[in-house]
């Protein structure tokens, strides 16, 4: 089994920054939580992953097939019910360019639908917590 870690630091306040193949991402939670705002929610990060990696899945697409993306669009909407915690509904568009052949238009909307993201939360792994002694 392959395992990669990903590294959190505790950065003042309710920022929390995590540090994964040299990359630093930070987050804190909006003012209205108690944060400063000074960066994305983690909530919120997850749901950039999703709308990117449809985006990734939307672009490779036409660029394997020398389809123009001038014009190419992802948007991820989330809908949930009044006073519920949880989204109940995500919604990805998709904004074809120009031109874009018509005989594609079912392939692309599969291609996004494979998104690496999604099958995670269509299949979700299993979640173990280990707690560690401070000693």
């Amino acid at each position: 089994m392959v395992e990669r870690e990903i590294k959190v630091a505790f950065s003042g306040g309710l920022r929390i920054d995590a540090e994964y193949r040299g990359f630093l991402i930070k987050t804190d939670q909006p003012v209205g939580d108690g944060g400063e705002g000074s960066a994305p929610a983690p909530f919120d990060l997850f749901l950039a992953s999703l709308a990117t990696c449809a985006g990734y899945y939307a672009l490779t697409f036409c660029l394997s097939r020398s389809i123009p993306t001038e014009g190419l669009s992802v948007s991820l909407v989330t809908q949930r019910e009044p006073g519920a915690k949880l989204i109940g509904r995500m919604i990805i568009r998709l904004g074809l360019p120009k031109g874009f052949p018509e005989k594609y238009r079912a392939a692309i909307a599969k291609a996004v639908d494979t998104c690496t993201v999604k099958a995670h939360i269509n299949n979700p792994p299993a979640f173990e917590i280990v707690t560690l002694s401070g000693d």
